[in-house]
């Protein structure tokens, strides 16, 4: 297929690995109901959980920045997954409030430490032409790991809700090992990354700005950041939703959950090889993000549990335009001396919304209901997305 062609081994190791870590994605989608139902939390509560897995991951995005930059991607990411192995395993016994948000913090800042550090990975191992698929590549391995995660989660929850812990802390660990002997020594690519500080959209003439002063990319990433805040409600509000409203059990919301990932397995690499031939960066976040908007404005349909499914199907496609242009925005705005540092405050700007994210949803949930959430996330999208279309055009003109 064109959509493959022309990616390096390098990124097909590392996607290969990021299945392989996704696939024991298995306690965040099942956090909150776990919260509520196996600890009897408060949806109040749950939020506050939630937003100190956002704080941490705040965190873990600023330090994996800045060690990409000093000590280089493949020793954080080897790090990340192996230092978050113990603290999957041990969560089981933390059952209050208190204890919870603060063991939850611990492991959120260290995986999410992986992020920028992965994302500077791909694009030392791309060729500046393929960069966009790269990463299209790794998300696709992220959502097959997604979808086949929550599914299997689902059914350990059934049997006991700690099952779901020491799932991902084996899938953290056989990461861990998988990345380690394969990356052990490698050089990264600077041949290929050196070429893609001259490519196209957008470009960066100050090649060692600071990414904080740089404010047109400083409110690329508020946007982002924005953008996240209603994207995440797939791990907070959603998986609520169709417990409380449409009265799913575990499974189904697994394989509901799991059903995006599939979509997106399916479709990402065609639409990416598709948009990146047809359209602009602008263009193509502009639409994934009013795509975003639509599926929020499905969820007002009172009807059976098959709107969620074509809900959750829009809602990929969404994340299939945006998410993937969103980092190649970032690496073709930074240098290779910066992109540790670029990439730490995009990484930086998803996981503040890891904070607002939940604490926003499950307050305006509780005091006002999921149709006035839904309605909010609607309109807040549209403005969102003629945003991402003015600053990106702006950046590509600066």
């Amino acid at each position: 297929m064109n959509s493959f062609k022309g990616l390096s081994h390098s990124a097909w190791m590392l996607a290969i690995v990021m299945l392989i870590n996704r696939t024991g994605t298995m306690v965040l989608p099942f956090l909150g109901i776990y919260m509520t139902k196996e600890l009897g939390f408060s949806i109040e509560e749950v939020g506050i959980v939630l937003a100190c897995f956002g704080i941490g991951a705040m965190f873990g995005s600023w330090i994996g920045g800045w060690l990409t930059d000093k000590i280089g991607n493949l020793w954080v990411q080897a790090g990340s997954l192996t230092l978050a192995t113990p603290l999957f395993f041990i969560a089981p016994y933390f059952t209050s409030v208190t204890s919870l948000s603060t063991l939850i913090f611990i492991p959120s800042m260290i995986t999410e430490s992986f992020r920028p550090a992965n994302s500077v990975s791909v694009a030392r191992y791309a060729k500046p032409e393929n960069i966009t698929r790269a990463f299209s590549l790794n998300r696709m391995a992220v959502n097959l790991g997604f979808s086949l995660g929550p599914a299997v989660g689902g059914l350990l929850a059934t049997i006991s809700y700690d099952w779901i812990f020491y799932g991902n802390a084996v899938a953290s660990l056989i990461a861990a090992i998988v990345f380690t002997v394969i990356f052990y020594n490698k050089k990264p690519n600077t041949a290929n990354t050196s070429k893609s500080e001259k490519a196209s959209e957008p470009s960066n003439p100050r090649k060692n700005t600071n990414p904080y002063l740089d404010f047109p990319f400083v409110f690329f990433n508020v946007l982002c950041c924005l953008f996240a805040i209603w994207f995440f409600q797939l791990f907070s509000t959603f998986p609520l939703f169709y417990q409380e409203v449409h009265k799913l059990t575990e499974p189904q919301i697994g394989l509901l959950l799991g059903f995006s990932g599939v979509v997106i397995v399916i479709l990402e690499m065609l639409l990416v090889y598709i948009a990146e031939k047809r359209f602009t960066y602008a263009e193509t976040i502009f639409w994934g993000t009013l795509l975003c908007a639509i599926s929020f404005l499905i969820l007002l349909i009172p009807t059976g549990p098959y709107i969620l499914y074509i809900s959750i199907f829009i809602f990929s496609l969404s994340e299939i335009l945006a998410l993937p242009f969103m980092a190649s925005v970032v690496i073709k705005r930074s240098s290779i001396a910066k992109q540790g540092a670029y990439m730490g405050l995009y990484s930086l700007a998803f996981s503040a919304a890891h904070v607002f994210s939940p604490f926003l949803g499950t307050q305006v949930a509780s005091k006002f209901g999921f149709n006035t959430l839904w309605t909010l996330g609607f309109v807040s999208l549209i403005l969102i997305a003629f945003g991402f279309y003015w600053v990106i055009k702006k950046m590509a003109k600066s």
